[in-house]
């Protein structure tokens, strides 16, 4: 028997399909563009692509990215594709950006608690649950070579000049939706952070050339 074809949750989907990316400017464009070129260069060598999205603390932009990302390269069908999250720091992964990914369609399972939670966080039925946890850049979680490090953030960025491994070391960074914790705007602005960032992505993902 055929297995049925494995589609991105109808959520997530009907998102994608409301992304705008002629709201990015062409400067922006010119700041993804790296990121582009890094994953058609593999996809055209026929190579496994690995994407380590970094920040400071590894409890928001970089897991929206990371998430985002995997998402977006399945939709996209391009394959042998790994995304992988780290900080400079081990903190946790901020429960509202669990919230705002269960709001955009996801499907968010908490793995286990404590200081620093693990969830199963899945996008399709058929395709394994990325995991989400914070954790250091260099974390074992995560690839030591061949890898693009991508600086969500300016102060990782400023503070990293150099990440052991780095294939390519990309700038890509994000305001930090922090700044409106334990505010009324806290669930608009995370969800304005992960639309920038998923629009920004799609971006990205539309332009590569099998």
């Amino acid at each position: 028997m055929i297995a049925p074809p494995s589609n991105l949750f109808s959520e997530i989907e009907k998102l994608i399909k409301e992304l705008k990316t002629q709201s990015i400017s062409e400067e922006r464009k010119a700041v993804l563009q790296p990121l582009t070129d890094f994953i058609q260069f593999k996809v055209i060598g026929n190579q496994e692509i690995r994407i380590n999205f970094i920040c400071t603390h590894n409890s928001r932009r970089s897991h929206l990215s990371q998430i985002w990302a995997q998402t977006l390269a399945f939709h996209f069908k391009v394959k042998n594709l790994f995304c992988y999250s780290g900080g400079t720091e081990a903190t946790a992964l901020f429960p509202m950006v669990a919230e705002t990914l269960k709001n955009s369609g996801f499907k968010v399972k908490t793995l286990s608690e404590g200081n620093n939670p693990i969830y199963s966080i899945k996008y399709a039925d058929n395709e394994p649950p990325i995991v989400g946890f914070s954790k250091k850049l260099d974390d074992d979680f995560n690839p030591k070579s061949k890898f693009a490090a991508i600086m969500t953030c300016t102060q990782a960025d400023g503070g990293c000049p150099n990440i052991a491994g780095a294939e390519k070391r990309i700038p890509i960074t994000y305001e930090d939706p922090k700044a409106f914790d334990n505010t009324p705007q806290q669930a608009e602005k995370y969800n304005e952070r992960s639309l920038q960032i998923a629009t920004e992505l799609f971006y990205v993902f539309s332009q590569i050339k099998a």
